[in-house]
């Protein structure tokens, strides 16, 4: 059964910085491509970032490209989001997922809340 767990949210200042994490288990975590995802009150779930299997090759929405970055540690089975220059428009709850492009394949797990204050 895979499990996605993502922590490292919290409340930070406009122009602040987080990074998330997220570990996986129950799956091969290496040979599959990750991605996160933000969902914010009132509004449907939607892609942030995603990056390959062998980290070669990461894509962004729009919104948060030149702000956020994506990494993984194959390692460790646990991929990463780090945030800086944070806005208010930030504020969601954030998973991570493994995807097909820029599309969700599993069953959604523990999401991490990031609240940015203005």
């Amino acid at each position: 059964q895979v499990q996605l767990v993502a922590s490292g949210g919290g409340l930070v200042q406009a122009g602040g910085s987080l990074r998330l994490s997220c570990a996986a288990s129950g799956l091969a975590f290496s040979i599959y491509p990750m991605g996160w995802f933000r969902q914010a009150p009132g509004k449907e779930r939607e892609f942030v970032a995603a990056i390959r299997w062998g980290a070669d090759s990461t894509y962004y929405a729009d919104s948060v490209k030149g702000r956020f970055t994506i990494s993984r540690d194959n390692a460790k089975n646990t991929v990463y989001l780090q945030m800086n220059s944070l806005k208010p428009e930030d504020t969601a709850v954030y998973y991570c997922n493994t995807v097909a492009d820029t599309r969700p394949t599993n069953d959604w797990g523990q999401g991490t809340q990031v609240t940015v204050s203005s």
